[in-house]
């Protein structure tokens, strides 16, 4: 059984988002994502200032599995990237909703088709 933590929002493509004090977003792969994946191996992470359309790919986990495209929530400009998964890309296993968040991204507009966690549940159930 994945862990779906209450306090954050998800994609139906199995992105987390989590709302910062600043005004940011952070993103990163859900518990049920780097489960199905298994043990990643390389993650290919936006650059910062890179303007993203919502649902545009913007970052690629690879595991020795798969390789799996990771989608923007929604429109915004990236800020930042988890610079610690270039040399550790297992944090996305350990810890997918703490130290193995991918990106953060500044909105453009509202933040809008995200499912809180029993919506995104129900898509898993499905």
């Amino acid at each position: 059984m994945s862990n779906i933590p209450g306090d954050l929002l998800y994609t139906a493509s199995h992105e987390w988002v989590r709302t910062d004090s600043d005004g940011t977003v952070t993103v990163g792969i859900t518990d049920h994502a780097q489960i199905a994946l298994g043990d990643l191996v390389f993650i290919e992470l936006p650059e910062a200032e890179r303007v993203v359309d919502a649902e545009e790919t913007c970052a690629v986990v690879e595991s020795v599995k798969a390789a799996s495209e990771v989608y923007a929530p929604f429109a915004g400009e990236i800020v930042e990237s988890n610079a610690a998964l270039a040399d550790t890309p297992e944090l996305v296993n350990n810890d997918p909703y703490g130290d193995g968040w991918l990106f953060r991204i500044r909105p453009i507009g509202a933040l809008e088709g995200l499912l809180d966690a029993t919506a995104y549940a129900a898509t898993l159930a499905d």
